[in-house]
């Protein structure tokens, strides 16, 4: 660990674009250098309580670049306030310095050397998951036969119920945005479901309409011109195994209608064919799209929404569980095989303060970039830096620090605000500096206003996107 004592604050440079405790609030660390050395979360009370460097401080932060008094927070009117107490190296929340400010959940709290996030509820249950991975002492993780969703407390519990749900014939509905996991989470469902068949997946967006019926229920030799054999569907070869329809929100009507009859008889009847065929099948299904609001628009059929989703679960997006980039990171740099790298300050702060509009794809496109580029530079003891962050982390974060912007003071009204994503195209950081915030309050404005991103961010757009990241589009991992 760095000496506390000594040192400014690391900043970027200038570079350019190329349970009992569940209603407690707390601090999330996110990042500080010596993190081992750290408590996973500090338990707020109504305060105020003071952040130092050394006692007399009620929350104790032995890193660089923290002063002895460093800042204030306290509950007020509801609302968690911080205050900078004139420290050497300035308080910044969400990315801007601050003189006080209020902290929103999941707003980000920058003193000194460590990077926090706040959350209103189970403060004290993040405690207990370190940012490698492990464990407090005397603590386990809810999962009792390992897991492959990496993460914290929300994937613990996330993982968690998919082993309680898994031998059941329960159907599940996996909710959640491009990236955040999706098939690894139907792939650890039925890897634990004990299930003898096979898992097969599609992806009912990419399934011309004219072929959605063979691809799923197959067909019979001579069914059509062309049918010169018998080919079994994919309903039929995830027999006495796991079906995933990822993206089921994309399915027409006319396809809806037909699976809704196979889930009902478990049977499907081929293309050309005079007698059903029986079929053991566990279906989960998989969408980033609104259901609720498809169904209200006649775009969903109300009959297999109930068929499909006796046991929802959601995904959070990455930007809310930011805790969980280190150990990602860490991941992906073992997938890409260095995982000795090391990391720099400016890097990790980088990677969170940006808000991954693709989510976990994303980083990991954003870590084998890093990992490319280490590897091309001679010499070894590389530590990864802001030069190796991608682009768009890089456009982000070139007014980190440099002081608030000018700002308005209230949110916009829910039409505004649907106006400018639409004219920007789903741009969030975009619509963000038209308003002088931060994209990740942005962000708790259309959870506010129950926006959806995808309403406003065409395909077209998704794949720029996802190819100027380095995406390969392999699966939700």
């Amino acid at each position: 660990m760095n000496d506390p004592s000594t040192g400014a604050m690391q900043n970027f440079r200038a570079v350019g674009p190329p349970g009992a405790s569940s209603g407690e609030a707390g601090l999330v660390l996110l990042y500080a250098e010596g993190f081992l050395g750290l408590p996973a979360a500090f338990p707020l009370s109504a305060g105020p309580l003071t952040i130092g460097r050394e006692p007399p401080a009620d929350l104790l932060l032995p890193v660089s670049a923290v002063s002895r008094r460093h800042a204030e927070i306290r509950l007020y009117r509801g609302q968690w306030l911080v205050r900078d107490l004139d420290s050497t190296n300035g308080t910044l929340v969400d990315g801007q310095r601050i003189t006080e400010a209020v902290l929103e959940p999941n707003a980000e709290l920058r003193v000194g050397d460590a990077i926090f996030k706040l959350v209103e509820r189970g403060g004290r249950n993040y405690a207990a998951y370190g940012l490698d991975g492990r464990m407090t002492r005397g603590s386990e993780r809810a999962t009792k036969a390992g897991t492959s969703l990496v993460g914290g407390l929300s994937m613990d519990q996330i993982a968690c119920s998919l082993e309680r749900i898994a031998t059941s014939a329960l159907s599940v509905l996996i909710l959640g945005e491009s990236g955040t996991g999706k098939e690894v989470a139907a792939r650890e469902l039925h890897d634990k479901s004990g299930r003898r068949g096979q898992f097969a997946a599609v992806n009912c967006a990419a399934l011309p309409e004219n072929l959605i019926e063979s691809e799923l229920f197959g067909y019979k030799k001579g069914a059509f011109s062309g049918a010169d054999k018998d080919k079994p569907g994919l309903v039929q070869a995830a027999d006495r195994g796991t079906l995933l329809l990822d993206e089921i929100g994309d399915m027409p009507l006319a396809a809806q209608a037909k699976l809704l009859r196979v889930l009902q008889s478990r049977e499907v009847l081929p293309l050309g064919a005079t007698k059903p065929e029986a079929v053991d099948v566990r279906v989960v299904a998989a969408t980033h799209r609104d259901l609720s609001r498809l169904q209200r628009e006649g775009k969903f059929r109300r009959d297999l929404y109930a068929r499909i989703s006796e046991f929802p679960v959601v995904l959070p997006p990455l930007r809310d569980r930011k805790e969980d980039i280190y150990q990602l990171m860490r991941v992906f740099l073992s997938r890409f095989g260095r995982p000795e790298l090391a990391v720099g300050f400016p890097f990790m702060a980088g990677l969170l303060h940006h808000d991954w509009p693709y989510n976990v794809r994303e980083l990991e496109g954003a870590i084998k970039r890093a990992v490319a580029l280490a590897t091309t530079e001679a010499g070894g003891g590389v530590v990864l830096g802001e030069e190796h962050l991608p682009d768009s982390v890089r456009q982000a974060i070139l007014d980190y620090a440099q002081g608030a912007p000018t700002a308005r003071a209230e949110a916009p009204e829910e039409e505004e605000l649907r106006q400018m994503l639409d004219e920007e195209g789903g741009n969030v950081a975009a619509v963000g500096r038209r308003l002088g915030k931060a994209r990740m309050q942005v962000h708790r404005w259309m959870k506010r206003y129950d926006i959806d991103i995808e309403d406003y961010r065409g395909q077209g757009q998704l794949a720029q996107g996802q190819l100027a990241q380095g995406q390969l589009g392999q699966d939700d991992s």
